[in-house]
This record gives C-alpha cells, structure tokens and sequence, in this order.
C-alpha cells in the first residue's frame, strides 16, 4: 500500500506537459532563408543597372550577367554563390521538416553554387551550365512537396493539401519558363519571377513552422505521430524524477513497519 502513492505520482508526472520550447528553428536557419531571395533578388537587379543597353531584363537571362559576356560578371557570379551557400545553411536548421526535403535544399544549393561555377561563354551555353541550371530548377519546383507533415494538424502551408497547391503552382511557373527557352520573348522575365517565388518559399516555411512553435508549445518530430516531440522528454522525467525520489521513502517506511512488528517477539527483549 505505500508504494501507491509513489505509482500516483508516476501517472500524473507523465500526464504533465514538458517544458514550453518557443523554437524548433533556429533564429539563425531563418535569417539565412530570409537572406535567399534578397540576396538573388538584388544581385540581379544590381547587376542589371552595370550591363549595357543592348541588354534587356524581359528577354535575357541571368546567366548572361553571369557569364563572360557580361559586364562585372562578379556581381551575378557571387549573389548565386551566397544564394546556394545560405541554401545550404538553411538546410542545416530546418530541423522542423523531414529529411528528403532538407536533402532536396542542400541540392539546391549545390545547383546554385555550380551555375556560379560554370559561367555561359560568350555566345551559347555550356553542358555544364545548362545540367546545373535544369536540375536546380526542378529541385526547387519539387520542393514543397516534401514538406508536408503528416500527424497532428500542422500549419496550412505545410500540410498536405497546402504544399501539393504550392507544388502545382510552382510547376506552373516552371512550364512558363520552359516554353520561354523555346525562342519567347519573356524568358528573362519568366526567370526572374519563377526564381524569386521559388526562392523565397523556404523562408516562408522557416517563419510559420517557428510560429506554430510558439503558438501550440508542442513542436513534433518530422513525419512521426501527434506528440512524439515530447514522448522522450515525458518518459525520462517520469521515471528519474517521482520514482526516484519517492521510492526511498516507500522502503525506509516498509522496513521501519517490519522491524517494529518484529521487536516484540523476539527472544530475550525486555
């Protein structure tokens, strides 16, 4: 009977919420995926106003800044090296999400630092070029839809109906911008949105995951069941927190009760 209340204690420590944890993304993992789009936003736009007048944003692309065509092709060249560097960090922070979509992130990043690394010539586009430039495209197009999280009802964006609308719109923007390559007038442009959307979509995810945090106070592992977050956490303080500290008691009380029953009936006892 006296190591009831010690169970009691059990039960209600492990009904107890953990402690509230306001972040599953770092400050510094968001502040990368904020810096993406600006940083690819403004390197183009920058390196816009350096090229000369022949040069037309609508129909020309950005790899033509680039490129060696291009005037102070440095400019272009290190915006989409620190886009795929910042790519790569945020992957490193987004803890929040599953592991295929942290994997298609960091390819992204590698798209991005070898377009930088294999510049258009003056004329017409390289093998190199044109493998990095497709595959960073689809894998950025794919993204969201790696992004979804079953379980417990997550954040719209990031559910499954949110990220298969994202996916299709961006896939939208991608058939826009092939159909560009096909001798359009608009393929400058069609780049330049398509990317700068696509971009800026895992800052977006970083944002409203850390939200959710904040909010609910119950961040989840990625992909696993409602609560898992803090099934670890619940049953280490069950067991090494109330059990510990009233199962001592429990024995000293047991063997205090057996040792007084006892004394009376011994032999040779006054």
């Amino acid at each position: 009977m006296l190591t009831v209340p010690a169970f009691g204690h059990f039960v209600s420590s492990a009904r107890t919420p953990a402690p509230r944890r306001d972040r599953t993304v770092p400050a510094w993992a968001i502040v990368s995926a904020g810096l993406t789009p600006l940083l690819l936003t403004g390197g183009w736009l920058f390196a816009g106003t350096l090229q000369p007048a022949s040069y037309d944003p609508v129909r020309d692309t950005v790899s033509v800044m680039a490129g060696h065509g291009g005037t102070d092709r440095w400019v272009m060249t290190g915006a989409l090296l620190l886009v795929g560097g910042c790519h790569l960090v945020t992957a490193a922070g987004l803890g929040a999400i599953r592991v295929p979509a942290r994997v298609l992130l960091i390819l992204a990043g590698m798209s991005s630092v070898g377009i930088a690394i294999s510049p258009e010539p003056v004329v017409g586009s390289t093998p190199q070029h044109l493998a990095w430039t497709s595959f960073g495209a689809v894998i950025i197009t794919i993204w969201p839809a790696f992004t979804a999280r079953p379980g417990s009802p997550p954040p719209l964006i990031v559910s499954r109906q949110g990220s298969a609308v994202v996916t299709a719109v961006f896939l939208g923007l991608l058939c826009w911008l092939v159909v560009e390559t096909q001798g359009g007038s608009y393929l400058g442009m069609a780049e330049r949105l398509t990317s700068s959307v696509q971009t800026s979509w895992p800052f977006v995810v970083a944002v409203v995951l850390w939200r959710h945090a904040a909010r609910t106070g119950r961040p989840e592992l990625p992909g696993g069941p409602p609560g898992t977050g803090h099934a670890q956490e619940l049953t280490t303080e069950a067991l090494t927190g109330p059990v510990t500290t009233e199962a001592r008691p429990a024995e000293a009380l047991t063997t205090e009760a057996l040792t007084t029953e006892a004394l009376p009936g011994r032999p040779g006892l006054a």
